[in-house]
């Protein structure tokens, strides 16, 4: 058997006895070390700010010398608790989130089904509803700002010509925020589009031929079949929507600011400005948490309520 020389065997092959051991392709050990990189990677750019942020919330630091930082405890959660603006923005959140969440899931749906149909050019307009999607929030706002202008803009001039009402979108604080949550929609209904065309598509259509031999109607169908075998699909878009709504940030900062009157200041939108212009960055790190703590309970309540769903439907 012919022998290579040692700068010809791999270097995981040369050494002492552990060092070849560790390397050895049964061992498990190695794969730890492809992954070393991410590991890395996680810990020094998500662990690490998770648990500063954490140890900031219980300090009064204003983002000039860390160091010098007093520790104050649970002070930053006790004002927090008086603090109306927070909870102004806590319920803006939620109202946010009541509406943006099941409508956009409703019309996200009524396009699916659309666009699952076997229509000439259905891929074309498929790319066409998913555009927004890939669309700078900030592109997309300064369009918006055009079209809802009080003056100028095409949907009052569209209503003016129509003899009906002109309405001040965004300056109104009865209509900035759903005005807010139809730009929402809009942007994601091609992103909820496609995972209703995934669901769509997964449920054999031997259900539906099988259904109409019975004398099933397409509401019937719709009601008995798609929206049954659509539940993962529900789920997943809930949950996702409620963590994305309670996270709205950048329509709100771009085209409203908050305003009017604080209509559209949003938990996100509220932390930043305590961080980054207030630069109270302990109590803006307390917010952070609290809104974190928020999110997970409503993730949790979801779950929770899906599970005995689907346990009800067993008996």
């Amino acid at each position: 058997m012919e022998r290579t020389s040692f700068l010809e065997r791999p270097f995981f092959q040369t050494g002492p006895r552990w060092w070849r051991q560790f390397w050895s392709r049964s061992n498990e050990r190695v794969g730890y070390l492809f992954i070393l990189p991410s590991f890395v990677h996680l810990l020094l750019f998500l662990v690490v700010p998770l648990v500063f942020s954490l140890y900031l919330s219980f300090t009064d630091w204003r983002g000039t010398n860390f160091y010098n930082a007093p520790f104050i405890g649970t002070a930053n959660y006790e004002f927090m608790l008086g603090d109306r603006r927070w909870w102004n923005a806590m319920a803006n959140s939620g109202y946010y989130t009541l509406l943006a969440v099941p409508l956009g899931m409703v019309i996200s749906l009524m396009i699916a089904l659309v666009m699952n149909m076997k229509l000439r050019g259905v891929n074309l307009f498929r790319t066409l509803f998913f555009m927004p999607v890939i669309s700078s929030w900030v592109a997309v706002s300064v369009i918006w700002i055009t079209l809802l202008d009080p003056q100028a803009g095409i949907v009052n001039y569209t209503l003016k010509s129509l003899g009906l009402p002109t309405v001040n979108w965004l300056g109104d604080p009865a209509s900035a925020m759903p005005s807010l949550v139809l730009i929402t929609i809009w942007k994601g209904a091609g992103f909820n589009m496609v995972i209703w065309l995934a669901g769509l598509q997964a449920i054999p259509q031997e259900l539906y031929e099988a259904a109409a031999i019975d004398g099933a109607g397409s509401w019937q169908s719709f009601w008995r079949i798609t929206l049954p075998l659509l539940k993962p699909t529900t789920f997943f878009l809930a949950i996702t929507g409620v963590i994305g709504s309670f996270q709205v940030f950048s329509s709100v900062y771009v085209i409203t600011g908050g305003g009017p009157r604080g209509a559209t200041d949003v938990a996100v939108h509220r932390i930043y400005l305590r961080a980054f212009e207030s630069f109270d960055m302990g109590y803006a790190s307390a917010l952070a948490w609290v809104l974190f703590a928020v999110i997970f309970a409503f993730t949790l309540l979801q779950v929770w309520y899906m599970r005995r769903r689907e346990e009800a439907s067993l008996f």
